[in-house]
């Protein structure tokens, strides 16, 4: 039992350069390699490095936010506890319990995620807004932005599941220029909250590494 890595660095550095070894980064440029590094790092498993979709500009589109500050939100707390507060400026935010969306969920019998996102209308411009968990969420932040919502600078959409999500990462995908937005999203039914909090710390990582 006394023979492994104890050091958190070693650990990092090993573990990293097992996933670099093992993924095809084929397609991906220095810095959405960062990105799927970590997504497979994660997840432990390198073939979804082929099911990662990253807009050609929401590396720069998210730094860019983040260097202003921008509002951070979040469709679910376990993301909302996992985001690293580096470099941060302000809390992210969450309205999942909010007492006006479990209201508005059960008159509608919507789910409380969709619900909460009624809430997310005075902070989207030029937000960053993560998805993690919901499906639903994310076919109702693409309905509010078809229907001429504030934009965000970045959607990382990642729910998982069998029952919507390839269905609303696939529709992310293919309309997000149409929506106006930038994006990174994981297409199938993989994808969960901690993949989105490992998609946004590294985000947050190379902003505060491209700081002079």
């Amino acid at each position: 039992m006394d023979d492994y890595l104890k050091n958190p660095a070693e650990i990092e550095a090993q573990s990293l350069r097992l996933v670099r070894a093992a993924t095809d980064f084929s397609g991906f440029d220095e810095l959405q390699q960062q990105i799927v590094m970590r997504l497979v790092h994660t997840c432990g498993n390198p073939e979804i490095a082929q099911q990662v979709r990253i807009s050609s500009a929401a590396i720069d589109s998210g730094i860019n936010a983040l260097n202003r500050n921008c509002h951070v939100l979040c469709d679910v707390e376990m993301v909302k506890q996992g985001l690293t507060r580096r470099g941060l400026t302000r809390d992210p935010l969450c309205f999942l319990n909010d007492h006006k969306t479990v209201a508005c969920a059960a008159s509608s019998g919507e789910t409380r995620t969709m619900s909460a996102l009624a809430l997310w209308k005075p902070y989207l411009e030029n937000s960053i807004a993560i998805i993690g968990n919901a499906p639903t969420a994310l076919f109702r932040l693409m309905e509010m932005l078809e229907s001429g919502s504030a934009k965000p600078a970045l959607v990382i959409g990642m729910p998982v599941g069998f029952v919507g999500s390839p269905e609303s990462k696939n529709y992310l995908w293919n309309h997000y220029r149409e929506l106006g937005i930038e994006c990174i999203t994981l297409q199938g039914r993989v994808g969960g909250s901690a993949l989105a909090v490992g998609a946004f710390n590294t985000l947050v990582r190379l902003k505060n590494d491209s700081r002079p």
